[in-house]
């Protein structure tokens, strides 16, 4: 039997039924079915752009700039060692020579600060971390290789290659590690701006099929052709339709550009920055070893040609000097084979502008130039890719709650006809 709750829920229900098979029923569900889903719709939809204007600013103000100070870190700590090691093989100390590696230690001690600032990637602060520790020990067998040095004690050259051994093996690595980290980060937020929105384009199929369904239903049942409340629902989910598509294609054009003309180009040229950074070091460190040369010279070409594959039309100022540096150094390598030790280090450390110190810092000021203006390209159209899509939340959803309006209000002089 049940006790009365129950049959009062029965009776409800079967009484839902019976009305739900009526035309006013009928009516009432599909104004109910299509109002709700233009709701559910625009707040998708919606929300589904402002997550991509979100991705937008999160690359603007958070990976970008990570990515960057990354960049500068590596440099800044290759800067540092070729500097150090371009002081010890100057054999007395001078202000200039100095200046240049505290001036580098500097540099990295504001990127290590830049790349860790504001991060809540526990593995990027961790690494960084690492790194700061990982440089104080270096710093120190620098400082006793120069004290050595200065006392004209052989075993400085130890400690020198002992501290470059640490940067190269160990330091830089983690410092790419986390540039690589974070570029990758970059590189995903620009996807994630760029992506079709699948969900909001089969949920807007729904409605408007929700919407063409209905329109027949109530043909058959009122014998109506048009309901235009209906009709206005159906027109403005066609607009928003047609809005997503054009806001996210254009965003998507917007960030293809910034992938290739920014993204990929700052990664080319980060890598050729580095490369040169090593190169560098195999000129300087072949000098202090006071040794055969052959490794070291092979390890210097390999990273010359892989550098030299990487520079593109935007980079024609490093292009021409990595090829003067390239002569300079033949130059010091054939003074070192004749025994004239002194003027191989002139070559590699002198003030001469002719000579690889100078041509080398002409092949890192361009390639920093060409970084910087990679950058801002992708920044720039990052934040075009971002100005498209800034109306699309609030536009979309208020549009489709319009349409869930028009469906209602289309559809109430019908439920009126049955009072």
């Amino acid at each position: 039997m049940g006790t009365p709750r129950t049959r009062d829920t029965r009776a409800s229900v079967a009484w839902l039924r019976q009305f739900a098979r009526t035309t006013p029923g009928i009516v009432g569900m599909i104004a109910f079915i299509v109002a709700g889903l233009c709701v559910i719709t625009g707040l998708v939809c919606g929300g589904q752009l402002d997550r991509r204007i979100a991705e937008s600013n999160a690359v603007l103000d958070r990976s970008e700039p990570f990515a960057y100070s990354a960049q500068n870190l590596y440099a800044a700590l290759s800067a540092a060692d070729a500097a150090a090691a371009a002081e010890f093989l100057s054999a007395k100390e001078t202000a200039p020579v100095r200046q240049r590696y505290q001036q580098a230690l500097a540099d990295a001690s504001s990127a290590l600060a830049d790349a860790t600032a504001g991060s809540t990637d526990t593995d990027t602060r961790t690494a960084v971390a690492e790194l700061t520790a990982q440089l104080t020990a270096y710093t120190g067998l620098v400082e006793s290789a120069r004290a050595n040095n200065l006392q004209g004690h052989v075993i400085g050259s130890a400690y020198l290659r002992e501290a470059s051994s640490l940067m190269q093996m160990t330091i830089l690595p983690g410092a790419e590690k986390i540039y690589t980290s974070n570029l990758a980060t970059v590189d995903q937020g620009q996807g994630a701006v760029s992506s079709t929105p699948t969900v909001s384009l089969v949920l807007l199929g729904l409605t408007l099929a929700a919407i063409c369904a209905g329109s027949a239903i109530l043909v058959s049942r009122t014998n109506r052709q048009f309901n235009l409340g209906l009709l206005a629902a159906a027109i403005l989910v066609l607009v928003v339709g047609g809005w997503i598509l054009v806001a996210t294609r254009l965003a998507a054009a917007d960030i293809e550009q910034g992938r290739i003309e920014g993204t990929a180009m700052f990664r080319q040229l980060a890598q050729a920055r580095i490369l040169a950074e090593k190169a560098r070091t195999d000129e300087t460190l072949e000098l202090i070893a006071h040794g055969d040369i052959t490794e070291s010279e092979k390890s210097f070409y390999s990273h010359i040609d892989e550098l030299s594959s990487r520079l593109g039309p935007g980079a024609s100022a490093a292009t021409q000097a990595v090829s003067n540096w390239t002569a300079s150094h033949r130059k010091g390598v054939d003074a070192y084979n004749t025994g004239d030790y002194i003027a191989a280090v002139e070559q590699a450390i002198g003030p001469d502008p002719d000579a690889s110190a100078a041509q080398f810092a002409l092949v890192e000021s361009g390639l920093r130039d060409a970084i910087e203006h990679s950058r801002a390209t992708l920044r720039d159209r990052v934040s075009a890719a971002g100005k498209w899509l800034s109306w699309s939340p609030t536009g979309t959803l208020t549009l489709m709650v319009v349409a869930a309006t028009a469906a209602v209000a289309g559809l109430w002089p019908r439920l009126k006809e049955f009072q």
